[in-house]
C-alpha cells in the first residue's frame, strides 16, 4: 500500500511516496514553475541520481498528473500501478480555530478552508488548488488535509490573544495561530521517547529553524505557546521575514516614503530578516562563510538571529517552569553548529550547559544527537524533523478509521524501537564524513 503526500505552494508541488507495509520512502520530488510556460520536475529515489524533466503545467492538476506519470515511469519511477496509491495527504497551512486535527477532505471541508483563506492568502489558496487538482487525477481514493495550525489549538487564551480590541478576535479572527505544527508534533513525541517519558509528563522547548523559523513551548505534551502569530511573520528572525518588530514602524515608513501598506508588507515578508541585514544572503552557509571572512553585516545577522532565539529560550523556560529538553530541528537547527552555539551560550542560569565539541560534531539529517554537557540539567537534542511521516500516518489512520487528536493517538515514531529505514541506510556516509559523530547519537 502506498500513501502519497503533497505540499502545494503557489507555483510548486512537493511530493513523497511512502510504502506503508515496508515503512519506507520510495521516492520524493518537486514540480516547480507551475503556471509558467515550462515547469520542471525533480524526482529522487534512494540510491539513484535525481531525474529532472520539463513539461508545461498550467495548473496544479497538470502538476499532479506529471507527478503520477513520473512515479510510474519505468526509468525514474518508484511504483508500478497507480492503483497502489490508496490515499493522499495534503499539507494545509491554516485551519483557523475550526480544525484541531487532520481531516478527510470533503466538499464541506474545502468550503471551510476557502472561508479561512483571508488568514493565509499566500498559502491556503495554493493548498486548496492542489487538493482540487489531485482529487481530479485520483478521484477514487480518500484525500486528507493535515493542518499546520492544528497542533497549536491547545494554547490557552492568555497565550493566543493579542491585547487589541476584543471585537477584532470575535469579528475578524485576529489571534495567534502558530505554524510548523507537524514538525512540532514529530519532534515533541520523539523528545519524549528519547527522554523515556510519557508525552503528558514532558516539557520541551522546540526551535524549528529553517528559512522560515519559529519556536514552541510544549508543556505536558501539548503546545502552550509559539512564536509565530496570525501569520508566519511574527517571532524569530528568518531568511526573508523580519520577525518581531515595533508595528509603528509601518506607518512611520509609509509617511516617509511613497510606499503603501502592501509594499511594506511585501518588504517585511520578502526582503527583511537575514536578507535585509546582509543585503544579499539568505542561506546560513553563505552567512557563516561571511562570518569567517569577518564580514560585519554577516556577523551582525548571525548574532541577531541567535540572540532572538536565546530570548525566546529564556521566555519559554520561564513560562514552562520546568524544562526537560531543548530541541533544535529543521535545516538550520539540524545543520548549523554556529547558530546553535551562539543561541545556547551562557544559559547555565536556566540549567542549559552545552558541550561545544558535541555541538560542532552534530551536523546530520540521519540521526538524533545530544549536544548538552553530561552535567547539564536540561538536555539539548538535535532531532531531524519528519513532517511527511506525520502526514502519512495521519492519512493512513484517517483512511483506516483509527485516527484521533494527537493526545489520544500513538504514532509509530513514539516507539523506542522505531527506526527510519531511509535515514538508517544513509547514516554510514555521515559517520564516515564526521568522525566522532557516533559518540553523540542518542537512542531511547
Amino acid at each position: 500500500m502506498v500513501i502519497l503526500t503533497l505540499n502545494c505552494g503557489s507555483s510548486s508541488a512537493k511530493y513523497q511516496v511512502y510504502d506503508w507495509e515496508e515503512k519506507k520512502v520510495l521516492g520524493n520530488g518537486i514540480v516547480e514553475r507551475i503556471g509558467e510556460n515550462i515547469s520542471t520536475i525533480e524526482s529522487n529515489m534512494p540510491g539513484k541520481e535525481p531525474l529532472i524533466r520539463q513539461r508545461a503545467c498550467p495548473s496544479h492538476k497538470e502538476a499532479v498528473e506529471l507527478i503520477i506519470k513520473t512515479i510510474l515511469d519505468k526509468k525514474g519511477g518508484c511504483i508500478k500501478d497507480i492503483n497502489d496509491i490508496k490515499a493522499v495527504g495534503h499539507r494545509v497551512v491554516h485551519g483557523g480555530e475550526t480544525f484541531t486535527k487532520s481531516v478527510i477532505v470533503t466538499d464541506e471541508v474545502l468550503a471551510t478552508l476557502r472561508e479561512l483563506s483571508p488568514l493565509a492568502p499566500l498559502h491556503n489558496p495554493a493548498n486548496i488548488t492542489g487538493i482540487m487538482g489531485a482529487r481530479e487525477v485520483l478521484p477514487k481514493v480518500p484525500h486528507c488535509a493535515i493542518l499546520d495550525t492544528a497542533w497549536h489549538q491547545t494554547m490557552p487564551d492568555k497565550a493566543f490573544m493579542y491585547a487589541l480590541p476584543y471585537s477584532w478576535y470575535t469579528d475578524y479572527n485576529v489571534r495567534r495561530y502558530g505554524f510548523h505544527g507537524t514538525s512540532y508534533l514529530y519532534t515533541a513525541k520523539r523528545a519524549s521517547t528519547l527522554l523515556g517519558k510519557d508525552p503528558k509528563d514532558t516539557n520541551v522547548i522546540i526551535a524549528h529553524i529553517g528559512n522560515g523559523a519559529s519556536m514552541c513551548a510544549v508543556k505536558n505534551g501539548v503546545c502552550v505557546d509559539t512564536s509565530m502569530g496570525l501569520t508566519p511573520l511574527e517571532g524569530l528572525i528568518m531568511g526573508t521575514r523580519s520577525g518581531d518588530m515595533d508595528p509603528a514602524i509601518i506607518p512611520y515608513i509609509i509617511s516617509r516614503t511613497d510606499m503603501n501598506s502592501k509594499a511594506v508588507d511585501r518588504i517585511l515578508n520578502k526582503q527583511s530578516g537575514l536578507l535585509g541585514i546582509t543585503g544579499q544572503y539568505i542561506d546560513r552557509r553563505d552567512i557563516n562563510d561571511g562570518v569567517e571572512d569577518n564580514d560585519e553585516r554577516c556577523i551582525l545577522a548571525q548574532d541577531m538571529e541567535a540572540y532572538r532565539i536565546k530570548k525566546y529560550l529564556g521566555a519559554y523556560s520561564a513560562a514552562l517552569g520546568r524544562v526537560d529538553a531543548i530541541v533544535f530541528t529543521a535545516g538550520v537547527g539540524e545543520m548549523s553548529p554556529p547558530v546553535r552555539a551562539k543561541a545556547l551560550s551562557e544559559l547555565e542560569s536556566i540549567g542549559v550547559k552545552v558541550d561545544m565539541e558535541k555541538n560542532a560534531l552534530s551536523k546530520s539529517r540521519n540521526c538524533e544527537t545530544c549536544i548538552s554537557a553530561d552535567d547539564s540539567k536540561v538536555k539539548v537534542f538535535i532531532i531531524p524533523t519528519d513532517e511527511e511521516l506525520v502526514m502519512t500516518e495521519d492519512t493512513f489512520a484517517l483512511m483506516d478509521g483509527s485516527y484521533d487528536v494527537h493526545t489520544n493517538f500513538t504514532y509509530s515514531f513514539q516507539s523506542k524501537d522505531y527506526v527510519n529505514k531511509n535515514r538508517e541506510e544513509s547514516l554510514p556516509r555521515d559517520l564516515e564524513r564526521r568522525p566522532g559523530l557516533e559518540k553523540i547519537i542518542v537512542k531511547p
